[in-house]
């Protein structure tokens, strides 16, 4: 098969779907890997590497989707990328339709087979999407902790505090492997961390973080309480293929302290603060209410080299799989139907059908 890996264009995105080492297992196995020139310079990887291991370098984006059977992106396809698509493509790549009603409904008129890597399930977990969760959450703590700096609008807080001062307080919505992540950096920096989450085990791993952590369920009078006193809130809610629930109101933001920081890792399903809306790199933030607001789509695009290394160590496999069963086969693959979004024109992922109603 002819795998296309194109040069992402969204703002500030270094990350590339395919390392060269990865890439080199691809034509290993008997496909023509193709890049766009300059795919992997963000993540510190020229031409001449992908050159090396014998993938093709095309000149141009109409070139690479020209050519490709299967385009493999990092990012959604943006605006001025639809018209590159064909029906017989296959798109693997990260999706979040359901945020994205105009970009489901063009790759609905397209025709062609759409393979999500966030809700690609294997044994109820999603392997596509743990590494980028798991970088975001760290970055979500060390990018907070900036935010909360007063010279960019936040109250002065250190999080960790001193021996005499108040730590900062942290509170994290969700315990998966994003909130997980977070609570985590953020109990090793010395904040006093809450985590809410739904299930049983899920509070048991993040009170077994140190004791400046506390984990409570997802019940809206401990949860509303605990943002009226966060210096830093990060919403980590996820239902694969949905819109992420809205935990928090906007009278709840405008009761929180004046310089607190919001930075909403589910925005890319939504969002689960009410007042998040997506931002760039190039403008990451906003404020309201006196409240900073950080709702980066791409939050692991900040490490494109780590970020890509990871991506393309869990995702090559999956590639491999793909580029055997061919579009015909995914929906009868036990590993790439959950990832299956996309087809003949048709939403076939159940969720992502419910949000886009």
């Amino acid at each position: 098969m002819r795998i296309g890996v194109p040069k992402e264009i969204k703002a500030k995105e270094g990350r590339v779907a395919l390392v060269p080492p990865a890439a080199g297992e691809m034509v290993k196995a008997g496909h023509d890997v193709i890049l766009q020139s300059g795919a992997g310079e963000g993540a510190g990887y020229p031409d001449e590497e992908y050159r090396r291991i014998g993938a093709r370098i095309v000149p141009d984006a109409r070139s690479l989707y020209g050519e490709a059977q299967m385009v493999l992106k990092v990012k959604e396809p943006l605006e001025s990328e639809y018209p590159l698509l064909r029906p017989d493509h296959i798109l693997f790549s990260y999706l979040h339709l359901a945020a994205d009603p105009r970009l489901t409904q063009t790759l609905r008129d397209v025709g062609l087979t759409a393979v999500a890597f966030e809700t690609v399930d294997v044994g109820g977990r999603l392997p596509l999407l743990a590494p980028m969760s798991d970088i975001a959450g760290r970055l979500a703590i060390h990018t907070g902790a900036t935010l909360l700096h007063s010279h960019n609008g936040g109250r002065g807080v250190l999080l960790g505090g001193l021996a005499s001062s108040e730590r900062g307080r942290v509170v994290i919505l969700g315990a998966g492997v994003a909130g997980g992540s977070a609570a985590a950096a953020a109990a090793q920096l010395g904040a006093q961390v809450t985590v809410f989450a739904r299930h049983r085990d899920s509070l048991e791993r993040m009170h077994a973080l140190g004791a400046n952590v506390t984990a409570l369920p997802s019940w809206a009078e401990p949860v509303e309480r605990a943002v009226l006193e966060a210096d830093l809130l990060i919403g980590a809610v996820l239902v694969p293929g949905a819109k992420a629930p809205r935990l928090v109101t906007a009278e709840q933001v405008r009761r929180m302290k004046p310089g607190s920081v919001i930075i909403d890792i589910s925005i890319d399903q939504g969002g689960c603060i009410e007042t998040i809306r997506p931002t760039t790199y190039e403008e990451p933030t906003y404020i309201y209410e006196d409240v900073v607001h950080f709702g980066v789509t791409n939050m692991p695009g900040a490490v494109p080299r780590t970020a890509s290394q990871a991506l393309s160590t869990v995702l090559t496999p999956f590639v491999l799989r793909l580029a055997s069963v061919g579009s015909a086969g995914v929906a009868r693959d036990p590993l790439l139907a959950s990832g299956l979004n996309v087809a003949g024109g048709r939403i076939v992922h159940p969720r992502v059908a419910e949000s886009v109603a």
